[in-house]
């Protein structure tokens, strides 16, 4: 290689590594903004069981780092990066169905051997996990490489890098605590958990900021956490892994724009940030599968609100909605809480809750802090948990009225405030 060759290859690499640690810690100070926030007293529930990104973050910077260097997805053939995901997706369901049959040989009421079975079981959990984490480690640098080059052909690229480079980490996921005040539907502070609080650990939690400080709390699961590299939970459905991954990245890419640095600014910032992200990861996922793993695209989904006449003469069947329930849920509410009505909106959303039960979703609680989260989400007509909230709407219709998902990006990646977001609908094509 040419001495100017070999400068300028390690030029390179020596920018995007201080650009990878840029970003790294621009994106772990946001996480920890809310330690600032005037709410700081809250966390006398959730100070001793906080996430602690720092570890998490080094750790995971290693091993990707060692992946980086052995570059093993680069000799894998189409075919070959195929079956390994295959592979992958099967010794994830082998690792559930031994974790599914650990659980039953330690609470089975009577069984023979107990100890030996528990222990054979425990073993074979022990080497299978070991086998799955290796996969996982080649799995992550295919989609890491996939993604890159579809979001470097969607025109995401300078002199042929995306940054921030696409790095994500199979992992437990923290639990999230949104709290809400009872009056309004509103984020006021969100804070990572550690992962595996039992379900007497989040009511006492939820229970001591509600009676203490009169604020509506919860503490829920996620799927995907943007920080660097980002975390994803382990799955079996290789098209939401994609698409997480690509959702997560999306947060990462934003964190650089207007939009993305005003997250936490208002409700409206909140939700237009988490449409985006959900739209783009749908997008971009769409995408890799239909160019790397056509055999992976989700199948479509089938209508959720029918009538239909099973035979003739028969009554009609209705199948139950639960976003068009749901949207109901939250306009009911924000009405009650509209008039001051606090004390009958949390007993309506109660009921919900038993009535959403009775039809299959086990919700465990839902309250002004619920909302507040899922309502972020509104990337799907219909409202559901955003209820009659017009900002995801003016997103999908901006994303709707774009030539191609990067011009999309670049409009709405300028956006400081919801009026903003109006203002540039309101301009000509």
């Amino acid at each position: 290689m040419p001495y100017e060759a070999a400068t300028g290859w390690t030029f390179r690499k020596i920018l995007r590594l201080e650009l990878v640690v840029v970003a790294m810690l621009l994106l772990l100070t946001s996480s920890s903004a809310a330690l600032w926030d005037p709410l700081e007293a809250l966390r006398k529930y959730s100070r001793s069981v906080e996430f602690d990104f720092s570890a998490w973050t080094v750790q995971a910077l290693m091993e990707k780092g060692i992946s980086a260097a052995l570059k093993v997805d680069k000799f894998l053939s189409v075919e070959q990066q195929n079956m390994l995901v295959d592979g992958y997706l099967q010794q994830v369901e082998i690792v559930n169905q031994l974790n599914t049959s650990l659980d039953e040989a330690v609470s089975a009421p009577e069984m023979a051997n107990r100890d030996e079975k528990v222990a054979e079981l425990q073993s074979q959990l022990t080497d299978e996990k070991q086998y799955l984490a290796d996969l996982a480690t080649i799995v992550e640098a295919v989609v890491q490489s996939q993604t890159e080059r579809t979001l470097a052909e969607m025109g995401f690229s300078w002199g042929g890098q995306v940054f921030p480079p696409v790095l994500y980490k199979i992992s437990d996921l923290p639990l999230n605590l949104i709290v809400s005040p009872r009056t309004e539907i509103r984020t006021v502070l969100s804070l990572n958990l550690l992962p595996g609080l039992d379900t007497l650990q989040k009511e006492a939690i939820e229970e001591g900021i509600y009676t203490e400080f009169d604020y509506s709390a919860l503490v829920e699961p996620i799927g995907g956490l943007s920080a660097y590299p980002t975390m994803v939970m382990q799955t079996t459905s290789f098209s939401w892994l994609i698409e997480t991954v690509a959702h997560e990245w999306m947060h990462n890419y934003l964190f650089f724009h207007p939009l993305g640095l005003r997250y936490d600014v208002s409700p409206q910032m909140r939700t237009i940030n988490e449409t985006v992200a959900s739209l783009a990861g749908t997008e971009i996922g769409n995408t890799v599968l239909n160019a790397s793993f056509p055999d992976k695209l989700p199948l479509p989904a089938a209508p959720k609100m029918r009538s239909k006449l099973q035979e003739p003469g028969a009554e009609a069947t209705l199948v139950f909605d639960f976003r068009a329930e749901m949207r109901q849920t939250r306009l009911r509410v924000d009405e009650l809480l509209a008039a001051g009505k606090i004390n009958e909106a949390e007993q309506y959303m109660e009921m919900r809750r038993q009535f959403f039960w009775e039809h299959g979703y086990h919700i465990r609680k839902i309250n002004q802090a619920y909302f507040a989260f899922y309502g972020s989400y509104n990337d799907q007509p219909g409202g559901g948990a955003a209820g009659a909230d017009p900002v995801g709407p003016a997103v999908r219709k901006l994303w709707a009225e774009s030539r191609t998902f990067k011009e999309f990006i670049e409009k709405v990646q300028t956006v400081r405030s919801y009026a903003d977001l109006l203002e540039i609908l309101e301009q000509p094509n």
